[in-house]
């Protein structure tokens, strides 16, 4: 793809950083549109009637301007995902109960924030309590209390493999000579990014509005938050400013969004609300949250025989795409290895706690990690370094493209080669030995070796087009445009790249427009690692179309073959005669002139298309994870995290590098320390950074990463995604390594998180 020369592949500094690092960029918040402040008064219960709102007291408090419920301020129920049923849809303002802790009951508007929140704390609410269920495995029992009425229980949503799986008599293990199973916690998280969710709304003429959001989509905001309001898309405006995080739980429309915009309509001034960090933990959606049974089969020799899998997956009181995440962990259960028989079955459900949305990797990294846990035991019961076991089953270079016998489509793959890799890397055999010598030894601070192999899919779900245009302007300069949204991934700098090597135009000089849908036509948004191969590719396929109409141009105004025109910097010339040239700039000038532009090529230079790769793409690589546990405290330190991870042809290794260690950072954060619990009642225990435990970099290693390349025939840059790659790669491998550094002394398997609480709990079983 890149030629001799090229600035692809080479590390290029982020053209976003100086703004971010100065304080200049603008987000939501930061606007100053005359706004007046809203605040949501959400339930304190999980699970109750509403007998009464009383709103007097409040009303009469300064500055309020209106306090809204679903008495007063009519919306329809919101769908949280077409597969579920409509019954269970969300109503933006609770109607007669309540069903998590964090459901809004009403709003508050207000000239200022602090009047808004005392206002708020003058609204009283009666509420008759219902049974609640946060686990579950509770609410999956027949005894359960069903939280939706009208619905036979609590499952939402059911996959199976085969489809038929209930009648399905084969038995998966037959010719293993051991089968091992292992119940698979995979705990839920919080989102938690940098910047919680927030909106500004602003009535403008005719009924129109202009809406900004911190938001990962902003096409497909305005597109579900349109109908909500009773408008057609195209009298909203939705944008979104520089957005600090998403991770999944910023992809989509929030009941607080029509909430803000519906108060804007009635009071016809703007309307803001940003959401506080204690909010933000309740109310913003939730990742991961599955029970996954698994067992396998293996023969003496390592080669897996088969594998069976059942999960329960959380959606939250509202459910949502987080109802759907099985079919990926479905989808995905083959990972990297050849399994001929795999039986899979997963329920969806509802339970009174936060709604579960797409968190990084979304249902890819559950995948990974039942089938390298799983993998580990198959290996231990048979005496096997974890290491051969796999590199005996993986699917092979030839075996590529395949369909898994799960349905996906895999593109190309060396799984073996980055094994090799990631093990030179982190000196694997002289790990082991060390770890023998501390065992043998009975040595205080065990050392526990973990390794896990992966493939993920990036662009996937159809979301594999998206929208993208190249324009020359009238000063020599270019601006793209993409139907991605950007928040803190670098696709200024790598579109500009891709700009600045077809056209010779400086990627200082080109100006990247997005999440804007009145700037950009459409935009399928930016989740599921698919921005470089969709919207990368597009930006490339518009260059050369522009790239062609240059040529065809200078040609005529140099007197030359369009043949022999090539690319200069911030201009085109005759190939070898450099000094026979003409600029960009120039070229725009005369693009729409008749006596210079050949009579069969259009005006303009500019060129925009929708790039469809036809399918995703899968993304794989090895990690190796090493820990040290102290047997008196269960404190688990991690000593290194060596990752090889390979997502195709690389663009720029310093922006492959930024996702590598961001990723890892959050997959070890799951497997060591984070999780929302609720108790009994399903009341939230950890709705602060207080009580959820997040590390900082103090906490963790220098990352080692490095990459192989593997490139992918789908698009013509080999890309494929990185963004979540690190987290699932990450994470089995440092809850192997735990679980590894206990294994010696019977300790077969622990829960995640690995605090320090819960090994030295499973320490004191011994």
């Amino acid at each position: 793809m890149a030629s001799s020369g090229s600035i692809l592949g080479n590390a290029v500094r982020r053209k976003e950083d100086p703004g971010l690092l100065t304080g200049t960029n603008k987000y939501f918040d930061d606007l100053d549109v005359g706004s007046v402040q809203l605040v949501f008064v959400r339930s304190t219960m999980a699970h109750a009637i509403i007998e009464s709102i009383e709103t007097v007291d409040a009303e009469a408090m300064p500055g309020v301007l209106g306090i809204y419920t679903s008495k007063n301020l009519e919306m329809a129920a919101v769908n949280g995902f077409p597969m579920v049923d409509p019954a269970m849809d969300r109503p933006p303002l609770a109607t007669d109960r309540v069903r998590f802790v964090g459901d809004i009951v009403a709003a508050v508007v207000a000239e200022t924030t602090r009047q808004a929140v005392d206002a708020a704390e003058q609204i009283i609410i009666d509420y008759a309590p219902l049974p609640a269920h946060a686990d579950v495995e509770a609410a999956m029992l027949e005894s359960a209390s069903v939280i939706w009425e009208g619905q036979s229980s609590n499952v939402c949503l059911e996959t199976a493999l085969p489809e038929m799986q209930i009648q399905d008599s084969t038995d998966p293990f037959e010719g293993a000579d051991a089968v091992v199973h292992e119940r698979i916690l995979t705990q839920r998280l919080a989102g938690v990014p940098m910047e919680p969710n927030g909106c500004v709304a602003i009535p403008g003429e005719s009924g129109k509005l202009k809406f900004f959001v911190s938001t990962q989509n902003a096409h497909s905001v305005r597109d579900a938050l349109a109908p909500n309001l009773g408008m057609d898309p195209e009298d909203l405006h939705v944008l979104a400013p520089w957005v600090g995080g998403g991770f999944g739980p910023k992809a989509g429309l929030y009941v607080e969004h029509i909430i803000v915009a519906k108060c804007a309509l009635a009071l016809g001034q703007p309307v803001k609300w940003t959401e506080q960090r204690g909010e933000n933990m309740v109310a913003m959606g939730h990742g991961r949250a599955m029970v996954m049974n698994a067992e396998m089969g293996v023969k003496t020799d390592g080669t897996i025989v088969g594998l069976r899998a059942r999960v329960l997956a959380e959606t939250g009181a509202y459910p949502g795409i987080g109802a759907f995440l099985p079919v990926l962990t479905q989808t995905l259960s083959q990972a990297v290895y050849n399994i001929p028989t795999i039986h899979f079955q997963a329920h969806s459900v509802v339970t009174n706690t936060t709604t579960t949305v797409a968190y990084r990797g979304a249902g890819r990294p559950e995948a990974t990690q039942m089938v390298e846990r799983i993998l580990d035991k198959a290996a231990q019961a048979i005496g096997m370094d974890p290491s051969e076991i796999r590199r005996k089953n993986y699917i092979q270079p030839d075996q590529f493209p395949m369909t898994t016998i799960t349905g996906a489509n895999y593109d190309s793959g060396d799984h073996e080669k980055s094994l090799d890799a990631v093990l030179a890397a982190s000196n694997y055999t002289s790990l082991r030995a060390e770890q023998a010598k501390r065992r043998a030894a009975d040595d205080n601070k065990m050392l526990g070796i973990g390794l896990a192999s992966y493939v993920e899919v990036t662009a996937p779900l159809g979301l594999h087009a998206e929208y993208g245009k190249c324009e020359v302007n009238a000063d020599g300069s270019a601006t793209i445009r993409v139907g991605t949204s950007s928040h803190g991934q670098g696709h200024d700098t790598a579109f500009s790249m891709i700009v600045e090597d077809m056209l010779g135009i400086p990627s200082a000089n080109v100006t990247h427009i997005d999440a804007d849908t009145e700037e950009v036509k459409q935009g399928a948004g930016t989740m599921g690692s698919r921005s470089l191969q969709t919207a990368g590719s597009a930006i490339y396929e518009a260059s050369k179309v522009v790239l062609e109409k240059g040529k065809q141009l200078a040609a005529n105004m140099l007197e030359a073959s369009a043949d022999d025109i090539v690319v200069g910097e911030g201009a085109l010339q005759v190939a070898g005669v450099p000094a026979k040239s003409v600029s960009w700039a120039e070229l725009a000038a005369a693009v729409d002139d008749n006596s210079v532009r050949p009579s069969d090529m259009e005006g303009g230079l500019d060129h925009e298309l929708v790039f469809d790769e036809g399918d995703s793409t899968f993304p794989f690589g090895s990690h190796v994870a090493v820990v040290e546990v102290d047997r008196e405290t269960g404190e688990v330190e991690l000593l290194r995290h060596i990752a090889v991870d390979d997502c195709g042809t690389i663009l720029n290794p310093m922006l492959v590098t930024g996702q590598q260690h961001g990723g890892i950072a959050q997959g070890i954060a799951q497997a060591l320390w984070e999780q929302v619990q609720y108790d009994e009642d399903a009341n939230p225990v950890t709705a602060n950074l207080m009580d959820y435990l997040m590390p900082s970099a103090a906490d963790l290693p220098s990352f080692e990463t490095s990459n192989t390349e593997t490139a992918s025939p789908r698009n013509p840059l080999g890309a494929k995604g990185i963004g979540e790659s690190g987290t699932i790669g990450s994470t089995p491998a440092a809850h192997n390594a735990v679980c590894d550094a206990l294994s010696h002394l019977g300790i077969e398997h622990i829960d995640m998180p690995c605090t320090p609480q819960a090994v030295w709990k499973a320490l004191q079983t011994v």
